[in-house]
C-alpha cells in the first residue's frame, strides 16, 4: 500500500513537468473529430489526440501561453495549408449562441514548415487564448487543417473581420475550394476557476 501511493506520487510529479494531455471523460463523439496526426506543443503540454486539458495547466493555457506549436509530420513538402482554430460551445456548450468563436486563422502555411513544426503564414485572425467564462463547463477547442488550393488568395469578409463570434468556418472553407480538413485536433478545458 505504502509503495502504490509512493508510485502514484512519483507518477503526479513527472506528468506536472511535461505534461502529456489525455483523453479521460471525453464523450465517443469527442474522441472520433481527432483525426490525421495534427500535433500540438505549449510550453508545458503536448496535445497529439483529442483531450481534456489537465487542471494544472487551466490557468496557464488561458492566461500565459501563447499560441501552441502546431505539426502534422505526414504535411506534403510544396502544399499550403490553413489552420482554423474554433470554440462551438461559445459561450457554453449547452446554449452555443455564439458558437464558432474564431480562435485563430492562418493561411499560407507552407507544407515544408508545417511538417517541421515552424508554422508561418499569413494572419487573418490572431491566436486568441481559450477563455471559457465560469461557471460555463467545458468547452471544445476545435484545430482544423485545411489544404489550400494552389495560387488562391484567402481573406475575411469586413463582416467577418468586425466580430469572431458567430463566424461559419464551413462556408469560409466552401467559398476558396479549401480542401479537407486533412487533420483535426480538439482539446477541453473549462475555466481554471470552476
Amino acid at each position: 500500500m505504502i509503495f502504490a501511493g509512493f508510485c502514484l506520487l512519483v507518477v503526479a510529479s513527472v506528468a506536472l513537468t511535461g505534461q502529456t494531455a489525455h483523453s479521460d471523460g471525453l464523450s465517443a463523439e469527442d474522441e472520433a473529430f481527432c483525426r490525421g496526426g495534427l500535433e500540438l506543443s505549449y510550453p508545458d503540454l503536448d496535445i497529439k489526440a483529442c483531450t481534456v486539458v489537465p487542471q494544472e495547466v487551466r490557468e496557464r493555457i488561458s492566461k500565459d501561453w501563447g499560441p501552441p506549436k502546431v505539426q502534422l509530420a505526414t504535411a506534403e513538402k510544396k502544399k499550403k495549408y490553413t489552420l482554423i482554430m474554433v470554440d462551438p460551445d461559445a459561450p457554453r456548450r449547452t446554449n452555443p449562441t455564439r458558437s464558432y468563436w474564431r480562435h485563430w486563422l492562418l493561411v499560407d502555411i507552407e507544407g515544408s514548415g508545417l511538417k517541421a513544426g515552424d508554422v508561418k503564414g499569413t494572419v487573418l485572425s490572431a491566436y486568441t487564448r481559450p477563455t471559457p467564462p465560469v461557471q460555463t463547463g467545458f468547452h471544445r477547442y476545435q484545430f482544423l487543417l485545411y489544404e489550400q488550393p494552389t495560387d488562391q488568395v484567402l481573406s475575411l469578409s469586413e463582416q467577418e473581420k468586425s466580430s469572431l463570434g458567430n463566424w461559419d468556418p464551413q462556408a469560409f472553407v466552401q467559398k476558396f475550394g479549401l480542401e479537407g480538413p486533412v487533420a483535426s485536433l480538439q482539446f477541453l478545458t473549462q475555466n481554471h476557476r470552476d
